[in-house]
């Protein structure tokens, strides 16, 4: 969250609110000064205050965007969150979302009749045929149009200029798909008849369906659309225009059409349901909802509370509501729910959806319930949203109720593969369908999307892994050699929580009768890459002031003090470390932190172990070597959800023992 807003604007909306604290007067004075620009054809900074901050001139080409950005910091405001982390959708981004979704036009092509460039009787006979076919392109009229989609527009169920209808947003924010939709709707009819436009605008208009449970943001982004389609010449700015919509019947279109209401809880205000929706919900957690609030606490517990128990007509509203909820997770469930038939939902989610566990719910929901078509995958370092690290995740999801066969995992997308034409992305981008077959047998059912590398030789590598490594036992399996009757291998955080015993954990110091305590930041690697604990209690070489003697001694009581060596993982990865997994044989007596992951293993199962090498010591360096095979750490990246290594994704390691050692003759 570090790097600054991109082109050196981040500092302006800082100024402004040290100028102007009030967001409701700010966006108000916004608007107020775009509509005063397209009326006097001035420029908009120089309708502003003066007291404003002088406007950058990456701020002066889109009045949208910064109202976006206003709207973006007054709801992480209202939210109890710091402006700053605020980040509304790049125009970027959503114009190439909504490239993928237009439909064919049926507005009538405009053909160019050509003229021969020379005299066919000068020609033989035999080449005036073939002659008359490249000189002599079809008119005008024989060009046909698909009747289904002419009959589809005169039931308002798409636009001429390719728009599915009802067009939706749930979460909508300031409405900038629907505002980047009437531009690209402007352009497709340059060169049309004005009388034309003018209808399938107000066809258009009347397709929206924008929600927010803000009223602000309701009211800035009925006048923000308003003044995108007179600023693209679709609505005229008063009285009567020829080619034009009326404004007041603009006006009034926009306030049927975006409301106030909360889309998670309430019944869908329209009788109709969307056959498109584009939405990038809010990011955010429940439990992080109305921090810094006096009464934040007991609305956390009431909202949480409140969303549990809704139900509809099926069964409980929100069924793949599990642990710590994000939002997004219920935007997605509720999009599908008032989808149309045959809608489609575009939904910008982060790409930590693809693989943690606690999204498992709902991608089983979208697997199995509906038809989960696509995704593009954009990878963390995109620069689309400037100051954020987050890799980001485009669904495209049918509400088909056969379930998905295949996934098409695009990308990882770059922000230059953005297009504002065609399919929305770059032919460059490579693209993967996985099957269903494939699916279960990488990710059991857990339907987890791997990441795929850009690179054409890493990525034949990685499927390769991905295809050989998937057909061995996991870990964690009760079938896997190291499990009992009684237990099968599990994976542990670390016993101590680190800023819960703070006070029991200080610097190293050999002079006094501690206990090492081992953090994540212990587990290092030397040059041939072998990984090893570099901790004072057991190194020499460790400089005084390092970051390794810092926090490295454990002086508390603790339940462990039988612990022998154990087989423990680094379980927060540094964005910037080429590997995931460091795996490391502990030392008897050492205190592990809850930065650091360990298996856990009954007498029975190191007992087992211990036999295949005669010692247990030897027998956990010999599996240690194997868990840190570089094979298996590109198996752990693929299936890594964040820069944390979690217990859940150890337990699914692929890890055969045995077959090369002879283990089965040692027990047997």
């Amino acid at each position: 969250m570090g790097r600054t807003m991109q082109n050196g604007v981040s500092g302006w909306y800082a100024r402004l609110d040290r100028c102007l604290n009030d967001r409701k007067t700010q966006i108000e004075m916004w608007l107020d000064a775009w509509e005063n620009s397209l009326r006097t054809h001035q420029p908009i900074a120089a309708l502003l205050p003066e007291d404003w901050p002088t406007l950058p001139a990456n701020l002066l080409t889109d009045p949208g965007h910064v109202l976006d950005h206003l709207l973006a910091r007054h709801d992480a405001e209202s939210d109890g969150r710091s402006p700053r982390g605020a980040h509304p959708t790049p125009p970027r981004l959503a114009d190439s979302i909504i490239s993928s979704e237009l439909l064919e036009t049926t507005i009538q092509p405009k053909v160019k009749k050509q003229t021969t460039n020379m005299h066919l009787a000068d020609l033989p006979p035999g080449f005036q045929k073939h002659i008359k076919k490249l000189n002599f392109p079809p008119s005008e009229e024989e060009v046909t149009l698909d009747e289904s989609a002419l009959d589809a527009v005169k039931n308002n169920e798409r636009t001429s200029s390719g728009i599915p209808l009802p067009f939706s947003d749930m979460s909508c924010g300031g409405g900038i798909f629907h505002a980047r939709m009437l531009r690209k709707h402007s352009e497709l009819f340059e060169g049309q008849s004005s009388e034309l436009r003018k209808e399938d605008t107000e066809r258009l208009l009347r397709g929206f369906q924008l929600v927010d449970v803000d009223e602000l943001v309701v009211t800035s982004t009925r006048r923000r659309l308003l003044l995108e389609a007179i600023r693209l010449d679709l609505v005229a700015l008063s009285g009567e225009q020829e080619g034009k919509l009326n404004r007041s019947i603009a006006e009034e279109i926009l306030e049927e059409n975006i409301i106030c209401s909360d889309t998670l809880q309430k019944d869908w205000p329209w009788g109709e349901s969307p056959r498109l929706i584009i939405s990038n919900p809010p990011w955010l957690r429940i439990k992080d909802r109305f921090r810094g609030m006096e009464d934040g606490s007991q609305r956390r517990k009431d909202l949480s509370e409140k969303l549990r128990s809704l139900t509809n007509p099926d069964g409980p509203r929100f069924s793949t509501m599990r642990g710590n909820v994000n939002l997004y997770r219920l935007f997605i469930e509720r999009g599908m729910q008032v989808l149309s038939q045959e809608g489609k939902m575009r939904i910008v989610a982060p790409d930590s959806l693809l693989r943690e566990q606690s999204s498992h719910p709902l991608r089983k929901l979208l697997v199995e319930k509906h038809s989960w078509n696509e995704v593009w995958a954009i990878e963390e370092a995109n620069l689309l949203f400037p100051g954020m690290t987050q890799g980001v995740a485009i669904l495209g999801i049918s509400s088909t109720p056969n379930g998905t066969q295949s996934l098409k995992i695009i990308g990882p997308v770059t922000r230059s593969d953005l297009r504002r034409v065609g399919t929305g992305l770059s032919s460059r981008v490579p693209a993967f369908s996985l099957n269903q077959t494939q699916w279960v047998q990488w990710a059991r059912n857990t339907w987890a999307v791997p990441r795929l590398p850009r690179d054409q030789i890493e990525r034949k590598n990685i499927l390769k892994i991905l295809d050989n490594m998937s057909q061995l036992p996991r870990l964690g399996d009760r079938e896997h050699w190291l499990a009992t009757q009684e237990q099968t291998v599990k994976v542990r955080v670390g016993e101590i929580d680190q800023t819960a015993h703070s006070n029991n954990i200080s610097s190293w110091d050999k002079t006094k009768s501690s206990r090492p305590f081992i953090r994540g930041v212990h587990f290092t690697e030397d040059e041939a890459g072998g990984v090893y604990i570099r901790h004072p209690a057991f190194r020499k070489d460790i400089p005084s002031r390092a970051n390794e003697r810092q926090l490295a001694m454990w002086s508390g009581k603790s339940e462990v003090q039988s612990y022998g060596p154990r087989l423990a993982c680094q379980a927060i990865v540094n964005a910037h470390q080429e590997r995931r997994l460091r795996w490391a044989v502990i030392p008897k007596g050492c205190i592990l932190g809850n930065s650091v992951n360990h298996i856990e293993m009954n007498q029975a199962i190191l007992n087992r172990l211990a036999a295949t090498k005669g010692d247990l010591q030897k027998a956990l360096e010999w599996m240690c070597e194997q868990l840190n095979q570089r094979d298996l750490d590109d198996w752990a990246k693929a299936w890594s959800a964040n820069n944390n290594v979690n217990n859940y994704e150890l337990e699914m390691l692929p890890l055969q023992l045995g077959v090369e050692t002879g283990i089965e003759e040692v027990l047997n």
